[in-house]
């Protein structure tokens, strides 16, 4: 005899909903991430512990595993204005030694902010294809790929900002892509003949990413360099006069608007617990104004 008990249909539809809304519906919602204030001239190894949120979303745009986009979705978007897309270029020295990673805490603020962000990983000195001209063609295929992804993107509702490195990358995309409609250079490289003429780690190897010293390659430096080129009409650089990686000289010597904050330091603009980093989204909503070009 099989006394085995059968549950009743209605009983079995109920457990496996309760089933779904414990283990799916029920979990919680990640809260948004508190960065505690940070004192001025912040450290690289301060960034790199902060907590963040995962991206929403990898999108490749090129064949290389290191051609690749991550999508951060904004959690509350304004209804103020008419909020743009943030594209993020990360610095490192243009190694391939400082990956996308360490910018993960500042994308994670910005979508805090209300702003998608679309921060792009790309080929840098080390990698094949990656150095001078290469990387930044990825930059500008990177950026373009935003249209391609999704129809509600577009250039003219982008912001493209980068830090170091990854500000000078920013500031020559700007040069060619003008539908775009501003650029933020955070402590960028402005004139990287000067400042492959430096000493310190990331100056002496401006050469191994223009795979020469500008002396000898005097044309390929004039195509790389941003101060000899048409500046993007709404173009703004944010610079700390305690910066000991790019000088201040960089931002006062270019010929472009620039803003100088007292007592900040280099990796101030990619910590979200900085007051430089506040400027930084200051001047972002500043540019969210369509009026601002």
């Amino acid at each position: 005899m099989n006394n085995k008990r059968v549950l009743p249909l209605s009983l079995l539809v109920r457990c496996f909903f309760l089933a779904y809304f414990t283990t799916v519906l029920a979990k919680p919602v990640m809260a948004n991430i508190k960065y505690p204030s940070v004192a001025p001239n912040a450290s690289y190894s301060s960034v790199t512990e902060l907590s963040y949120r995962d991206a929403d979303k990898k999108i490749q745009y090129g064949e290389d595993s290191l051609q690749y986009a991550l999508l951060w979705k904004a959690g509350l978007r304004s209804s103020n204005m008419e909020t743009p897309l943030v594209i993020l270029i990360h610095g490192g020295c243009w190694l391939n030694t400082f990956d996308i990673k360490h910018t993960f805490p500042m994308s994670t603020k910005l979508a805090q902010a209300g702003y998608d962000v679309w921060s792009l990983e790309y080929r840098r000195t080390g990698d094949e294809g990656g150095g001078w001209p290469g990387t930044f063609e990825d930059i500008k295929q990177g950026i373009l790929a935003v249209t391609q992804y999704n129809d509600d993107y577009a250039l003219e509702n982008t912001i493209v900002a980068g830090h170091s490195a990854g500000g000078h990358l920013a500031l020559l995309a700007g040069s060619e892509l003008e539908n775009i409609r501003g650029v933020i250079g955070l402590a960028a490289i402005a004139n990287i003949e000067q400042y492959s003429m430096g000493t310190n780690s990331c100056q002496s190897v401006t050469k191994n990413f223009m795979q020469g010293i500008a002396k000898n390659k005097p044309r390929a430096y004039a195509l790389a360099n941003p101060i000899e080129r048409q500046t993007h009409p709404n173009v703004m650089l944010l610079q700390g006069d305690a910066d000991s990686i790019v000088p201040m000289s960089q931002a006062l010597n270019s010929g472009m608007p620039f803003t100088l904050i007292e007592k900040a330091g280099h990796f101030d603009w990619i910590h979200p617990g900085s007051d430089a980093f506040i400027s930084f989204i200051k001047t972002l909503e500043v540019m969210s104004n369509p009026d601002s070009r």
